[in-house]
């Protein structure tokens, strides 16, 4: 189970930080990361961290986003700087479990951006 946490609202160039931990059966995940979707659109990438450390950005957000986690505790978070009116979205917390190819999805998590 994925808990998403750190959405709201927040005027155009504030930042938020998101939080995911996971919880229950205790698979070895390997990547996290978050999407966004709006709607009538589909799921985007946001950013993704390995369990080593590597990441992955949208070209959109490089330089304002920062993903990070810890392993200790099974959380990924995403700090969002300078955040723009279209990324209005909800937010969904992701991780992997490679050995059982486990894709696991949190509820989401609504992130506003407005004045």
């Amino acid at each position: 189970q994925l808990q998403a946490s750190g959405g709201g609202l927040v005027q155009p160039g504030g930042s938020l930080r998101l939080s995911c931990a996971a919880s229950g059966r205790r698979f070895s995940i390997d990547a996290m990361g978050w999407y966004r979707q709006t709607p009538g659109n589909e799921r985007e990438l946001v950013a993704t961290i390995t369990r080593g450390g590597s990441t992955n950005y949208a070209d959109s957000v490089k330089g304002r986003f920062t993903i990070s986690r810890d392993n200790a505790k099974n959380t990924v978070y995403l700090q969002m700087n300078s955040l723009k009116p279209e990324e209005t979205a909800i937010y969904y917390c992701h991780a992997h479990v490679p050995d059982y190819d486990i894709h696991y999805w949190g509820k989401g998590t609504q992130v506003t951006v407005s004045s």
